[in-house]
């Protein structure tokens, strides 16, 4: 077997449903390999809402555990292929930049103590599609110290329903089937067994009349999944809101351009009690740059104003998928990513014929409709960023 093998669709199979398509196409590829392949890449048919993508997804990464990269080229250039490059070496567990104050490691407040970073997001249907589970996808860093490396834990539930509410899923005494063990353990096995004695979070997607919520009831949780692995384990906790939302911009007197990369506006036009900053940390390519409105919640750390911005400007830099800084910290881009890609397992299931056997019209022994869940990852993709 050669170092790189091609399979190409047969032509009698291009009329059948996405499932017997991918079907087929799998049944042609382990025949002719000795085993399931690290990865694959596969070329669609068109550039934007394939039928085949969610099928496609779903059997490699939670049938076979298979790393795998779509794409529908109409035009191939080097900016192109980079852009290729830079997700299937993330997705394959490679680094494609990583900052100096990492590999000091030198991050106030963080490369001191074991700290792990979430991005938290939720991913909504349609608003004509009210039956349609939302997609709640918390993203963690992984191998302390550095800042550069996560992975993606993500589950269903009730449509419309912005805050998380399986982050602990208590099922018996002595066993938690939600978000936070899984990624907690992962925290501590990848990085040399240490605990994270803080627990930095940021959130996405919700209003300030929600902000109260996020404290008691997701954090809450957090908390109670921490006891739950130790009953003498006191993380402490930072709490960040981040806001693209909004109408506020910035720009330069007397100047066309827009404001340096970087830049910061914590007073003035802040809240005169709360704790929050704008900053805009790219390069705006065109109009007005927007910045992202961060909003300290909770601060246990004890972060100065100049230390947590420097990390959120630092957060900025590490998205894989970028060779530059881009308008908001990579955990909540990589969270809205899962939550995206997941979301497709269930837009699959929804338009197939065996959705009703998924659970999707279960009722419960209260009378609710079932929430589908998703089908879990294979351990083999399941820590990678499979999501970038």
């Amino acid at each position: 077997m050669s170092l790189f093998d091609a399979f190409e669709e047969s032509p009698q199979n291009r009329r059948a449903p996405p499932l017997v398509r991918v079907e087929k196409m799998f049944e042609m590829i382990m025949s002719k390999l000795p085993g399931a392949p690290q990865f694959l890449l596969c070329l669609l048919p068109e550039r934007k809402n394939s039928d085949l993508y969610g099928p496609w997804k779903k059997k490699n990464l939670a049938d076979f555990g298979i790393v795998t990269q779509c794409i529908a080229p109409m035009r191939v250039n080097d900016q192109y292929l980079t852009n290729v490059l830079l997700k299937i070496n993330a997705k394959l567990g490679g680094l494609n930049s990583m900052l100096a104050v990492e590999h000091s490691p030198s991050i106030p407040l963080v490369s001191k103590v074991p700290t792990i970073i979430l991005g938290m997001d939720v991913s909504h249907g349609s608003p004509g599609q009210s039956d349609i589970p939302s997609i709640a996808a918390v993203v963690s860093s992984r191998h302390w110290p550095l800042i550069s490396r996560y992975r993606a834990s993500v589950r269903t539930q009730s449509p419309k329903v912005e805050m998380i509410d399986s982050l602990f899923k208590k099922v018996s005494d002595t066993e938690d089937e939600g978000i936070m063990r899984e990624l907690l353990l992962d925290f501590y096995t990848s990085s040399a067994k240490r605990k994270p004695d803080q627990i930095i979070i940021f959130r996405d997607g919700v209003s300030e009349s929600q902000f109260n919520q996020v404290l008691n009831i997701e954090l809450d949780q957090i908390i109670e999944a921490c006891k739950f692995l130790d009953e003498k384990w006191n993380p402490k906790f930072l709490v960040i809101i981040a806001q693209k939302n909004h109408h506020t911009k910035f720009f330069q007197p007397g100047s066309p351009d827009n404001v340096q990369p970087g830049t910061v506006i914590d007073n003035k036009v802040c809240h005169p009690r709360n704790n929050d900053f704008y900053m805009c940390a790219h390069a705006g390519m065109i109009g007005t740059t927007r910045p992202t409105h961060y909003h300290v919640l909770y601060d246990e750390i004890g972060f100065s104003a100049d230390d947590l911005q420097e990390l959120v400007h630092s957060l900025s830099y590490v998205y894989q998928r970028s060779t530059t800084a881009i308008s908001v910290v990579a955990p909540i881009c990589y969270a809205h990513l899962a939550a995206t890609q997941m979301s497709q397992f269930m837009k699959f299931e929804d338009h197939s014929e065996t959705s009703s056997s998924h659970g999707g019209t279960g009722v419960t022994s209260a009378g609710a409709v079932a929430v589908p869940q998703l089908p879990k990852l294979q351990e083999a993709v399941a820590n990678s960023m499979f999501f970038c």
